[in-house]
């Protein structure tokens, strides 16, 4: 697949649909490939009359690592920030924004619809504030705004993405990983075990990385609380989130909604931590209908 030089790094993205019509970037989570956004999902929005690209964040998959780079211990990071210190992160939020604004930039294209889920989400809501001329309208999905008086994620779901793996053994890797998508999915719309097993193959094949994961974390918990410059937000957007999320709790959503000035708020009852196969039609009509309104 294609890679590209943006923000001076290379990134790994893949491009669906007619290059001339409507753009839609589709932006990741916390150590998650490009490949968890459902190609049926992509389809889905491409017969919609779009261009959807998706890509792989610094320091996952196949675009570039960080190896140099060390993140602080998530306990050693929040207690010093809680007295007021922000220790050294390899990288911030702001420049994983930076990245798909580049994205854009190499691939000649001005403005699009960005669409983000979880971390992605996060990335999302500044490219509203800090990028806010490249943005035809937002959709942040199951993300939150970063404030910490929120309801947290379940104990489970927040262990089961954080634990390594046993080995690095392909059997072990796939068990691992059936386990953290089982955990943190939808209860009320779970994947068949066979079609799960093949997504997860694929994953582990594809690239196998766990030193991006801290790296990625650090840069959640460094951004702190958006809440503030949610309001400088004027782009229309968009805000999706499951009512049974155990990894970010639907007040996450919530909280996002409100605080971004003329947000929607649209939730999905029995949605989890995911992207289901049974929400694909619904949420992609819900985003082409919010990206239609700015064309």
């Amino acid at each position: 697949m294609p890679q590209i030089t943006a923000n001076n790094i290379t990134i790994e993205y893949e491009s669906y649909g007619d290059d001339a019509h409507p753009a839609i970037l589709l932006v990741m989570g916390l150590g998650a490939q490009l490949i968890l956004w459902p190609m049926e999902l992509v389809d889905a929005l491409v017969a919609r009359g779009f261009r959807v690209i998706r890509y792989d964040n610094r320091d996952i998959g196949l675009s570039q690592k960080f190896d140099q780079a060390r993140a602080p211990g998530i306990v050693r990071q929040v207690l010093l920030q809680r007295l007021g210190f922000n220790p050294r992160v390899p990288y911030s939020i702001a420049d994983m924004a930076a990245d798909g604004a580049g994205l854009l930039d190499a691939l000649g294209i001005s403005k699009a619809h960005i669409v983000g889920a979880s971390m992605g989400g996060m990335i999302t809501q500044h490219f509203g504030f800090s990028h806010s001329e490249k943005v035809l309208s937002l959709t942040s999905i199951m993300s939150t705004t970063g404030n910490r008086k929120l309801p947290p994620a379940q104990k489970e779901a927040a262990s089961v993405l954080t634990k390594r793996p046993a080995s690095f053994d392909e059997s072990v890797l796939v068990a691992h990983g059936i386990k953290i998508a089982r955990t943190i999915g939808s209860p009320s719309f779970q994947a068949d075990e066979d079609v799960l097993r093949e997504k997860v193959t694929m994953g582990v094949r594809r690239s196998f990385y766990p030193a991006g994961l801290p790296r990625q974390l650090a840069a959640i918990i460094a951004d702190g609380c958006r809440r503030e410059r949610l309001g400088q937000i004027t782009a229309p957007t968009l805000v999706i989130h499951g009512d049974s999320d155990p990894l970010i709790p639907v007040e996450g959503g919530q909280d996002t909604a409100a605080h971004i000035p003329g947000a929607v708020l649209k939730i999905f009852p029995g949605m989890g931590h995911d992207l289901p196969q049974q929400l694909v039609e619904p949420m992609a009509n819900a985003i082409a209908e919010h990206a239609g309104r700015k064309g």
